[in-house]
């Protein structure tokens, strides 16, 4: 999964990379030159619609999302393992209610023959159905996540449980940051030999 993570990761960068430079190229044309590109808006529209599900994904597998586990806390730890457990069997309920979606809306394009109301008239069909396809890694990673989360459950292994799919402690994000910052520093520092 950390691999999937890692292409999706790069996929999604790539994406905001592109329509960085797009929105800067167009920015510079109209205030330098009182030129157009004309469809920015549009093209910026469809790389948001299609990063937005890789995002989702990525936070997902890396446990990076945000959970708000100030009472989970209180509770005894098979209590808190079984809450995870549902968490991450939510978070595929989502995902499926998300992709359920967005098949529907490509279903309905291609049936209407749906046409972007922009100057370039963009059949929608298009780019609907890479963004169709870049919401499919969302429940994937969800469904694979919530079997493995329910059968660490079903097994009783707990502590695998929570260790997997449990909220970072602060005093482990904390961690993780200042071994980044050490990375970081390291590959800085080699850079400038």
């Amino acid at each position: 999964m950390k691999t999937y993570s890692r292409f999706l990761g790069v996929l999604f960068g790539a994406l905001m990379i592109l329509l960085s430079v797009a929105i800067t190229v167009e920015t510079l044309l109209r205030k330098l030159f009182s030129v157009s590109l004309g469809g920015v808006d549009e093209l910026g529209g469809y790389a948001i619609a299609i990063a937005a599900p890789l995002a989702f994904t990525v936070a997902l597998v890396e446990n990076a999302h945000i959970r708000i586990n100030q009472l989970t806390t209180l509770f005894p730890k098979p209590v808190q393992a079984v809450l995870d457990a549902v968490s991450v069997a939510s978070m595929a309920v989502l995902a499926g209610y998300f992709f359920y979606f967005t098949v529907d809306t490509v279903i309905d394009t291609f049936e209407y023959q749906s046409i972007a109301p922009t100057p370039w008239a963009t059949p929608l069909i298009y780019p609907q159905t890479v963004w169709l396809i870049a919401s499919a890694t969302f429940p994937i990673a969800a469904l694979i996540l919530a079997a493995q989360a329910l059968r660490l459950l079903a097994l009783g292994d707990l502590r695998s449980l929570m260790r997997r799919f449990g909220p970072v402690s602060p005093e482990e994000e904390l961690k993780a940051e200042l071994d980044d910052l050490k990375r970081r520093e390291a590959l800085i520092h080699e850079g400038a030999r």
